[in-house]
């Protein structure tokens, strides 16, 4: 038996002492109070506001209102006892313009928010973008033009003089990979953008961003400990023919971000229409990109498949690989999937980390995003039975120690997410967090996953696995699955 599985022994089950286990959140999602003690416009303020990209018109006005809820937010982080908190600094609400005066008042929220989370014991770790940039960047080219970079940095450093005497962990972008994909190749996501032009120097100036920020951190905090988070995407091919397109699509999506942060370059395979144009990259840039890191933050939620397929008579589920004839996008249909039609898939997330602890030459790992949407509901009885998501952790937990055992160095886990919040794209009616939110009034209502996820950190232990109730199905009756494979442009993330 796996020692490992459940059954195993009680010690192969805890991890390490000082294993850091927290929560996250990212400040458009939450925070609303767009308008409030002079915040500025962000893109997605404007993007929430174009027909027909967001699901239902749903917009983060007020999403779960955090801005005015700080104490309630952070009695919800004591309560489940986390020894860590991820959260974000919206960009336009620190400097509305993107780069000069700064906005006192904006930064006194987050002075307010860390003051709280220390005298809690709560660490605060943050993350300098997390896609709400300023419109007033984006109307001067976004992320295609290089002083957004340069403004970043700017940024880091006013952060860094106010808060760096309490906050010592600093992630500097998130997810790179959906900046790019989603909102500069097919315009799911804010700003709206379809233009591989555009796509390729979001690709150099994002990165050149994260090194720009690790620069002023590291000038402005003594000490401090920076790291970005990346959303690697495992692809996976399923027969022999499928292989070359997998390897396409891990430079596409994985090595275009990870390579010039990790070694300086940009991976020679990676398509002609996605190189940064030589142009772009000045001297430097790559040594500033590529300047030591203390961590990697790694954002997990489901890997993808391709095989070999014809275009001409495509399958439910499939789509074609763009560049590689007769292989296709596919969903294996044995696979247990989520509300978003996300395969579960926890080994992919041991196999990833594998992965990355060579590519890293063992850098720490924290896994600053993991979690799954639900339908989730109350009960006549007030309760919010989330069972689905309570084996969702689980798997993942047991995943992550599977890892450890490997010699991987893992050294946290973030759960996404704190709380129900604005999900981009998909408005409200995803919900990922361990807290039910009422969006009408805003009350907050642990989930039944809150209660598993305080044990896991009390204990600092994977408890044995958890027996949802199921209802009664007829003998031979499959296993009910929700949704069909959703096989978006690109990988979507929260």
């Amino acid at each position: 038996m796996n020692s490992l599985t459940p059954g195993g022994s009680e010690a192969a089950r805890r991890f390490p002492d000082g294993f850091l286990w927290g929560v996250g959140t990212s400040s458009y999602q939450i925070e609303g109070a767009v308008d409030a003690d002079g915040r500025g416009p962000s893109i997605w303020d404007t993007f929430v506001r174009t027909p027909g990209k967001v699901n239902r018109g749903d917009t983060g006005d007020i999403a779960c209102d955090s801005y005015n809820r700080l104490a309630d937010d952070v009695a919800l982080l004591d309560a489940l006892g986390v020894g860590a908190y991820r959260f974000s600094v919206s960009w336009p609400r620190v400097l509305p313009s993107g780069s000069g005066e700064v906005n006192q008042a904006g930064l006194d929220y987050y002075r307010r928010l860390v003051d709280a989370l220390v005298e809690h014991g709560i660490r605060p770790v943050a993350t300098v973008y997390h896609w709400d940039l300023p419109q007033a960047l984006e109307d001067r080219g976004g992320w295609a033009n290089r002083d957004t970079a340069l403004a970043m940095g700017e940024l880091a450093a006013v952060l860094a003089d106010a808060l760096g005497d309490r906050v010592s962990m600093w992630i500097t972008i998130n997810e790179p990979l959906q900046t790019v994909q989603q909102g500069y190749l097919n315009g799911s996501h804010a700003p709206g953008r379809r233009d591989p032009a555009l796509a390729a120097a979001a690709i150099h100036h994002i990165l050149l961003a994260h090194g720009f920020a690790t620069q002023a951190l590291r000038a402005g905090i003594a000490g401090a400990i920076v790291g970005p988070t990346m959303d690697t995407q495992p692809f996976n091919a399923l027969d022999e023919d499928a292989a070359p397109a997998a390897v396409a699509l891990d430079a596409e999506y994985n090595r275009v971000y990870l390579d010039p942060v990790l070694r300086g370059s940009y991976p020679a395979d990676l398509r002609a229409d996605l190189m940064p144009p030589d142009e772009l990259v000045r001297g430097g840039d790559m040594a500033l990109i590529s300047a030591p890191i203390d961590f990697l933050g790694l954002n997990y939620y489901r890997p993808h498949y391709v095989r070999s397929g014809d275009w001409a008579d495509l399958r439910l589920g499939e789509r074609p690989v763009a560049g590689w004839p007769g292989t296709v996008h596919y969903m294996p249909p044995d696979l247990p999937r989520t509300v978003m039609g996300w395969a579960v898939v926890p080994e992919g997330l041991r196999d990833l980390l594998i992965r990355l602890h060579g590519e890293t030459g063992g850098l720490p790992i924290y896994i600053t995003e993991n979690g799954c949407a639900a339908d989730d509901y109350i009960t006549p009885e007030g309760t919010v039975e989330d069972h689905e998501r309570i084996a969702y952790i689980h798997g993942h937990l047991e995943a992550i120690l599977e890892a450890l055992t490997a010699g991987v160095d893992v050294a946290g886990y973030f759960h996404w997410s704190l709380m129900d919040n604005f999900e981009w794209a998909e408005g409200y009616r995803r919900r990922f967090g361990l807290h039910y939110v009422e969006f009408g009034s805003g009350r907050r209502l642990q989930k039944r996953s809150a209660s598993y996820y305080r044990e896991v950190v009390r204990t600092n232990s994977l408890p044995p696995e958890p027996r949802a109730p199921t209802p009664a199905r007829a003998a031979g009756e499959p296993t009910p699955r929700v949704g069909e494979a959703e096989l978006p442009e690109a990988p979507a993330a929260v």
